[in-house]
C-alpha cells in the first residue's frame, strides 16, 4: 500500500482506497474523482473492457460511449467520457445525483462543448414550445418523435406519382384475405391439373373416405385443424373453383371473405382469373413496400441529421444519469458488493429459483462453449440453464452461482424458474453443472454422500444385471428344452459320455486353505490389537472415531477451504466478454448472501400421513444392544487365541531339567540316538 500511495502522490491526486471484496480498490464517489480518472493508473482499474450488450444497463448510453463502435467499452473511452463531462459541467458532483435533468446553470458557457449543449437544448425546447431552464431525456425523445412525424407528413405530401390501389380503400384487407387462402387455392389447381392428366387419379386426389370415417365418432369441431388439411374442394377436370358451395368447411369463412373483397358476384374462378387477382395484389404490395422503404430511408437520413445536431444534449443527460453507475461496475465493483436490491451489478440478470433455493448471482451467457470451458476456473459451483420466456418465447442462456446450502437434488435436466430484472418469468432447464465446493460443512458430508451414491448405484446395477442374467438363463433353458425334445436319447447319452470330470487337485485346495488361514489370522491379529487399544483407555474409542472422521472428511474439507479462499467471479465474466483486471472474490460470508434457502417455522400440528416413528426408548434399547454386542465381540477377540496362535508351553522346571540332561549326556549317546533315528 505504501508503494501505491507513493505512486499516486507523483500523479498529483489524492486517491482514496478501501477494501471491497477482500481486495484493495480505489473509491469513485465524488465529482473530483471522476474528473481525475485520466490520472488513475490503469493497473488499478477493476475492469479493462466490458461488452455493450447483454447487460442490465442502457445500451444507448453504452453506444454513445463506444467511440470506435467495436462493441466494447475500454478504459480510454471511459476516460474520454469523463473528460468531456469535465468540459461541459460546472460542478461534476451533479453526477452523484444520477438524474437526467440538467439545469442550464450547471452547463459551462466558456467552452465549445458547453455552448454546443446549450444551443442544442434551446433548439429542442423551442421546437416543443417549452419555456424552462432545464432539459431532460424525455424532452430529447419527444423532439425526435415530433420531428419524425413531421418528416413523414412532408414526404407523403410530396409523393411523386399517385397510385390507384386495385381495390380502393379495401386494398389492404384484400391483400390479407388473398394471402390467407393463396397456398390452399394453388394446391387445388394443381390437383385439377393431375385429374386432367389422368381422370382415374381423381379418387386418390380427393379426400379419402377412411379419413372422415376415422374421426366421425369424435367432436368434429375439435377436429377442425385436421379437416383443414383436406383439399379445398373436390378436384375436377374443368379446373373451375367453386366459390359458393362445395368448399371444405374449415375454409368456408376465409373463402367467403376473399370472395367478398376481390370476386364479388362470381360463383367460380379458373386459374387464369386467379392469377390476374394475384398479379394485382402483388403489384400493390410491391408498390407499397417500395414506397415505405423509400420513405423510411429518406426519413432516417433526415432524422440522422437532426440527431447529430442534438446529440450533445442526449449525451449529457444520459451520462448524468448513467455514468456514475457504470464507474461503480467498472473501476470498482461497489454495486456488486453492496447487495442492494435497488442497485445490483450490471451483469446480474435476475434470480433463479431451483429446488428450494434462490440464486441471486445469475449472468447471461453469450458464448456457451467458451463459458463452460473456462468458467470452472472460478472455483464456484455453477448451474447453466437454458431459459424460454413464458410470454413471447424469447430464449437465453444463463449461469447461476450456487454459493450456499448443499447440492442435494441438483442434476442436469432439472427444471426451474428464472425471473429477469424486469420481473418476466422464464422456464429454465439445467443443461450443465460445474461441481465445486460450496462450504466446508458441505465438504464434510461430501465423501459420505458420494460413497452412499456409489453404493446405491452399484446395488442397483448389480440387481439389474442379476435380473437380466436370470431372464436370459430362463429363456435359454426354455429354448434348449424345446429344441431337445426331438433329439434322440442316444445323442444325449453320447454327449454325456464325452464329458470327463476333472480330477480333484488336493494340493491346489490345500494352498487355497492355507492362504485363507493366513488371511484370517492376520485379520484376527489386527482386530485383537485394535480391541486392545480401544479397551485400554476409555477415551480411546473417541480418539479412534475422530481419527476415522479426519481421514475420511479431512482431505475434502481441506480442499474446500483452499478453494473457497480463492473463489473468484472473474473467470465467469471473462468468459462472457469482460476483461477483468482484478480479483472479484466471493468468500463464504459474502456467498451466503447471494444464495438463500427455504426456511420453515416450527410446525406444531401432526402429519396424519407421516411415517410411523419407532419410540425413543426402543431406539435407545436397540443401540445399547448393538454396542454391547460389538464390545463383547471385540473383548472376546482380544482374549481368545486362535489355533494357529496356540503353542505348547512346558513348565519351567521340566525345561530346566531337560536342558541339564542334554548337557550331561555323552556325545556318543547323542550321536547313537541320531543314528537310530
Amino acid at each position: 500500500m505504501a508503494k501505491i500511495d507513493k505512486m499516486l502522490a507523483k500523479q498529483g491526486y489524492d486517491w482514496k482506497f478501501s477494501t471491497v471484496g477482500g481486495v484493495a480498490r480505489v473509491n469513485i464517489e465524488t465529482g473530483d474523482d471522476v474528473a481525475h480518472l485520466a490520472e488513475l493508473d490503469q493497473k488499478l482499474w477493476t475492469v479493462l473492457s466490458c461488452p455493450t450488450t447483454g447487460l442490465e444497463f442502457d445500451e444507448k448510453t453504452l453506444a454513445l460511449m463506444d467511440l470506435d463502435g467495436d462493441g466494447k467499452i475500454r478504459v480510454a473511452e471511459v476516460v474520454a467520457a469523463s473528460q468531456w463531462l469535465t468540459s461541459v459541467l460546472r460542478d461534476m458532483n451533479t453526477l452523484s445525483t444520477r438524474t437526467d435533468k440538467v439545469a442550464f446553470s450547471l452547463v459551462r458557457d466558456d467552452t465549445d462543448e458547453g455552448r454546443q449543449v446549450l444551443e442544442a437544448a434551446r433548439l429542442i425546447l423551442g421546437k416543443l414550445g417549452l419555456d424552462k431552464q432545464e432539459v431532460c431525456l424525455q424532452d430529447v425523445m419527444d423532439y425526435m418523435a415530433v420531428y419524425e412525424e413531421k418528416c413523414r407528413a412532408e414526404y407523403t405530401a410530396a409523393a411523386a406519382e399517385p397510385y390507384e390501389p386495385p381495390y380502393g380503400e379495401r386494398s389492404d384487407d384484400a391483400v390479407a384475405a388473398v394471402a390467407a387462402v393463396r397456398e390452399k387455392v394453388a394446391d387445388w389447381f394443381m390437383r385439377c391439373k393431375l385429374v386432367q392428366f389422368d381422370e382415374e387419379a381423381a379418387p386418390a386426389l380427393d379426400v379419402q373416405v377412411d379419413k372422415i370415417a376415422a374421426i366421425s365418432g369424435d367432436d368434429l369441431v375439435g377436429k377442425t385443424g385436421e379437416i383443414a388439411t383436406y383439399p379445398l374442394a373436390r378436384p375436377n377436370k374443368d379446373g373451375l373453383l367453386p366459390l359458393t358451395h362445395g368448399i371444405n368447411p374449415a375454409w368456408q369463412a376465409a373463402m367467403s371473405a376473399m370472395r367478398a373483397l376481390v370476386l364479388d358476384g362470381k360463383e367460380t374462378v379458373d386459374e387464369a382469373g386467379w392469377n390476374e387477382i394475384l398479379a394485382r395484389v402483388d403489384g400493390y404490395t410491391a408498390w407499397k413496400t417500395a414506397g415505405e422503404t423509400a420513405m423510411n430511408e429518406a426519413i432516417a437520413a433526415q432524422l440522422a441529421t437532426h440527431s447529430a445536431a442534438i446529440a450533445p444534449v442526449e449525451r449529457l443527460v444520459r451520462y448524468c444519469r448513467d455514468f456514475m453507475q457504470l464507474l461503480h461496475n467498472y473501476v470498482v465493483f461497489s454495486d456488486f458488493y453492496r447487495r442492494d436490491e435497488k442497485s445490483l451489478a450490471v451483469f446480474q440478470a435476475g434470480k433463479l429459483f431451483i429446488d428450494q433455493r434462490q440464486c441471486d448471482l445469475c449472468i447471461r451467457v453469450s458464448d456457451m462453449g467458451r463459458s463452460t470451458a473456462t468458467a470452472g476456473l472460478s472455483g464456484m459451483y455453477l448451474i447453466y440453464c437454458h431459459c424460454v420466456a413464458k410470454a413471447g418465447g424469447a430464449q437465453m442462456d444463463i449461469v447461476a452461482a450456487l454459493t450456499n446450502g448443499d447440492v442435494t437434488g441438483l442434476s442436469e435436466g432439472k427444471n426451474a424458474i428464472f425471473y429477469d430484472r424486469a420481473g418476466n418469468d422464464y422456464d429454465a432447464t439445467v443443461t450443465k453443472i460445474v461441481d465445486n465446493p460450496i462450504s466446508v460443512r458441505q465438504a464434510f458430508w461430501s465423501p459420505y454422500r458420494k460413497f452412499g451414491n456409489w453404493v446405491t448405484e452399484k446395488i442397483t446395477k448389480s440387481a439389474s444385471e442379476k435380473e437380466s442374467k436370470q431372464f436370459e438363463e430362463m429363456t435359454s433353458k426354455a429354448d434348449t428344452a424345446s429344441s431337445s425334445l426331438g433329439a434322440a436319447p442316444a445323442e444325449g447319452a453320447a454327449a454325456a459320455d464325452g464329458k470327463k470330470a476333472a480330477p480333484f487337485d488336493i494340493a491346489k485346495f490345500a494352498g487355497i486353505f492355507a492362504a485363507i488361514g493366513l488371511a484370517v489370522g492376520a485379520i484376527g491379529a489386527a482386530l485383537g490389537a485394535l480391541g486392545g487399544f480401544i479397551f485400554s483407555k476409555w477415551y480411546n474409542i473417541i480418539l479412534l472415531l475422530a481419527l476415522v472422521v479426519v481421514v475420511i472428511s479431512g482431505p475434502s474439507m481441506l480442499l474446500a477451504w483452499l478453494k473457497l479462499r480463492k473463489r473468484n467471479l472473474g473467470p465467469v465474466l471473462n468468459a462472457n466478454g469482460w476483461a477483468v483486471n482484478s480479483k472479484i472474490l466471493v468468500n463464504t460470508t459474502f456467498g451466503a448472501t447471494l444464495t438463500s434457502t427455504a426456511k420453515y417455522p416450527k410446525i406444531v400440528g401432526k402429519d396424519p400421513f407421516a411415517d410411523k416413528k419407532t419410540p425413543l426408548w426402543r431406539r435407545l434399547l436397540c443401540w445399547i444392544v448393538v454396542l454391547a454386542v460389538v464390545a463383547l465381540g471385540v473383548f472376546k477377540l482380544t482374549q481368545h487365541r486362535w489355533p494357529w496362535q496356540q503353542k505348547t508351553v512346558a513348565p519351567v522346571e521340566e525345561v530346566c531339567c531337560e536342558s541339564a540332561a542334554v548337557d550331561e549326556a555323552p556325545a556318543e549317546a547323542v550321536v547313537a540316538d541320531a543314528t537310530e533315528e
